[in-house]
């Protein structure tokens, strides 16, 4: 899960750089809404009901937050399979080679 962890912890970062640079404090909120989803997804936390009472700008932040740190985590799954798989094809090739079966 390196990659997830990698790519939310930079959109995180990204999110913390808006909000330094935010000239009000709707657009503040809004940033930290993101950043909260993006580590709810992470830490796979769900907190849609507590911004369900917010104003919508701040639920559409915070679920768009959500989603992708989903996405992230389920790209990092996702290639973390493929490339345990390649890893388990490379030894059976290593192993058939001594053989000289692998192709």
């Amino acid at each position: 899960m390196k990659l997830s962890c990698t790519s939310i912890m930079t959109r995180i970062e990204w999110c913390r750089q808006q909000r330094a640079q935010a000239r009000t404090q709707s657009e503040l909120e809004r940033w930290r809404a993101e950043e909260e989803g993006l580590r709810d997804a992470f830490l796979n936390r769900d907190h849609t009901n507590y911004y369900r009472f917010s104003p919508p700008d701040l639920f559409w932040r915070y679920a768009m937050g959500l989603e992708d740190g989903r996405a992230l985590v389920r790209l990092a799954m996702t290639e973390r399979h493929v490339a345990a798989g390649f890893l388990d094809d490379a030894r059976a090739c290593d192993r058939s080679d001594e053989a000289g079966d692998c192709r």
